[in-house]
């Protein structure tokens, strides 16, 4: 089992910064990819970012060269900074972690935390 807590959600303007944490605890040491995701108001949920163990990272186009995805394994944590943000990055942000356990993949959530970008 793994839980996934995130936090670091709040109101900014335009412009603006905000570096959301996404802390896991449990089977950690099963944790490779991380992931953050984000759903917008009335519509769908969207990948952000992934992250592998060895610090691989890869973005959505959308976010490039203004979100950077980044962790700590000897935390467990999982950030993203957030910088230059725009209302359309207004959504709750979540963390993911996809588990392989033998044969069985489990995707593993965190509650969400909102963002939302004024402008």
């Amino acid at each position: 089992q793994v839980q996934l807590v995130e936090s670091g959600g709040g109101l900014v303007q335009a412009g603006g910064s905000l570096r959301l944490s996404c802390a896991a605890s449990g089977s950690t040491f099963r944790i490779n990819r991380m992931h953050w995701y984000r759903q917008p108001p009335g519509k769908q949920r969207e990948w952000v970012a992934v992250i592998s163990r060895d610090g691989s990272t890869s973005y959505a186009d959308s976010v490039k060269e203004r979100f950077t995805i980044s962790r700590d394994n000897a935390k467990n944590t999982m950030y993203l900074q957030m910088n230059s943000l725009e209302p359309d990055d207004t959504a709750v942000y979540y963390c993911n972690a996809p588990v392989l356990t033998g044969s069985l993949l489990k995707n593993y959530w965190g509650q969400g935390t909102q963002v939302t970008v004024s402008s």
